[in-house]
């Protein structure tokens, strides 16, 4: 059987892209088949795309950290056909073939099944940065963290793990502080639940002070650098900041001054060797409380053919909420 895939090649320092017709031979190990419905464009696929950050050791790549679709074929206990799921994390993508095809083989322990009030489509709307954002905030709050504490803080709120962080939490129940850099965005985070909208360059400057006012009950994290060491030291006492990315760099700038005087907690958030009890429990609370209008507002849907084009522009910022790819369209 042929399949559709996007494949990226690397002949000396030239990277290129192109849709190409595979066979099914071609693809990797595994013991679930699946036909591949949906998945979505990250950091790590603009990286992937562009041949940038060493994620990829093997030309030619198939791209694509995360994905939804329908089981074929499975010789795996949990899995049979017909069943949807869901795969994001395990170097899918980055070291082994991934979701931009229409056709994968899979390890069954790597997938989560697909809860039964979402679509394959919303659960790609989702995506591996709806996933990372749902771990943050329930790191946070199993490190106390409740709606009465105060303002939350949402740097790089505009991309995907933000926005998704943004109305998660104001679905939730809690007063969202949406940073940016983009002023057009405003009122998008606001539609998304943002009570307040905070200029990125506010956060942006290393300051000398290691303490500042106490300001914010907790922090969802995804720019890392000067900004995560500035708002470390304007977290109230006690309080948590969740590191889920590194847009802004991946130097720390900061003193251990906010620890040791105000308690502050800095949690490393991983979404991609995450255990699969941890996984579903996510999935679960996301599919709950994540609401689906909001969602939709998050989302625009792509074909496969307009992927490589946009690697440049989320790797720039230049990408607004969640991307969802029509593989099969």
């Amino acid at each position: 059987m042929t399949i559709s895939a996007l494949v990226v090649r690397k002949d000396g320092d030239t990277v290129s892209q192109a849709i190409e017709n595979i066979d099914e031979s071609q693809l990797p190990e595994g013991d679930v088949t699946v036909d591949i419905e949906y998945s979505t464009i990250n950091y790590k696929d603009g990286l992937c795309l562009t041949g940038q950050g060493g994620l990829v050791r093997n030309y030619p790549h198939v791209p694509g950290i995360d994905f939804a679709g329908t089981v074929v074929t499975s010789q795996h206990p949990r899995f049979k056909t017909g069943d949807k799921v869901v795969l994001t994390g395990w170097r899918v993508g980055e070291v082994r073939w991934g979701g931009y095809a229409t056709r994968t083989r899979i390890s069954g322990d790597w997938l989560v099944p697909l809860p039964a009030d979402l679509t394959t489509r919303q659960s790609m709307a989702i995506g591996t940065a709806g996933l990372t954002a749902m771990l943050a905030i329930d790191a946070l709050e199993r490190h106390g963290l409740t709606p009465a504490d105060g303002n939350i803080l949402v740097t790089g709120a505009s991309g995907g793990v933000g926005s998704v962080a943004v109305a998660l939490l104001h679905a939730l129940g809690y007063q969202v502080a949406a940073v940016t850099g983009r002023p057009e965005n405003s009122d998008y985070l606001r539609d998304l639940g943002a009570a307040t909208i905070v200029d990125r360059a506010e956060l942006a400057e290393v300051t000398k002070r290691p303490l500042e006012s106490e300001n914010w009950a907790g922090c969802v994290d995804a720019v890392g650098g000067a900004m995560l060491a500035r708002t470390l030291g304007q977290m109230k006492y006690g309080a948590s900041v969740a590191a889920v990315g590194l847009a802004g760099g991946a130097s720390l700038p900061a003193t251990v001054i906010p620890f040791l005087l105000r308690g502050v907690n800095l949690l490393g958030i991983d979404s991609v060797m995450q255990p699969i009890p941890a996984r579903e429990a996510a999935w679960q609370r996301l599919a709950k409380h994540l609401p689906r209008d909001l969602l939709e507002k998050t989302t625009r849907e792509v074909p496969l053919a307009e992927v490589a084009a946009l690697g440049p522009q989320i790797l720039r910022g230049a990408l607004t909420g969640r991307t969802v790819v029509a593989v099969q369209g």
